[in-house]
């Protein structure tokens, strides 16, 4: 008898941990958005960087701000950092109970309205400082699509995003957050980027 009711614990105790790592996972909804945003934000990328000469690409509006060559190398290796940083030290934090539909929203449009804000200027880290580290716009260009590739392939299959939460300038962010971060990012550059070629010197050719 009390081997059956150790058993029934066991099964109990299992499956109520599935459940819990159910409950954790993003819903494919979620994941169809994100996809959807991690594309349309890539093809921005693309589409404000296509046909550039070497002089369109190397233009600086100003000695202290960036060109587009520039913007463009900070976008593929920005997508490389904040994505390892999700998965190596964000992903690898103790699990903790999913916060609220409420505040999981809040948490998720703040990412969404707060990132891409241009209004707010925020200086780029030392280490995804442009250094012409891909040799050329178009290899960085490349780089940048491959790597938003892995991105999306990584969002696709990974669990658990909700359980885990990494801090951030807006607080706590949890693993699909930061996903969304990754696209939010290169919107906010692809606004940069058409910010200079906005600039009434900007090369006509």
């Amino acid at each position: 008898m009390r081997r059956c009711y150790a058993v029934a614990v066991i099964v109990v105790l299992a499956l109520a941990g599935a459940a819990s790592a159910k409950a954790q996972d993003v819903s494919q909804a979620d994941k169809d958005r994100a996809l959807q945003y991690l594309e349309s934000t890539k093809k921005g990328v693309l589409d404000a960087t296509k046909g550039l000469s070497d002089v369109q690409w190397n233009f600086k509006p100003a000695p202290d701000r960036w060109s587009v060559a520039q913007v463009m190398e900070h976008l593929a290796a920005a997508e490389d950092m904040i994505r390892g940083l999700t998965q190596e030290q964000v992903m690898k934090t103790p699990a903790v109970p999913v916060r609220d539909a409420e505040e999981t929203k809040k948490a998720d449009d703040g990412v969404l309205a707060m990132v891409p804000d241009r209004s707010h200027k925020v200086q780029a880290p030392e280490p995804l400082q442009p250094t012409n580290r891909f040799g050329s716009p178009s290899a960085a260009q490349k780089h940048f699509v491959e790597s938003r590739a892995i991105t999306e392939e990584y969002l696709k299959n990974a669990t658990g995003l909700r359980a885990h939460l990494g801090d951030s300038p807006m607080g706590k962010l949890d693993g699909y957050e930061y996903v969304l971060l990754i696209a939010a990012h290169s919107e906010r550059h692809t606004k940069q980027m058409l910010e200079v070629k906005a600039d009434p010197n900007f090369p006509k050719n």
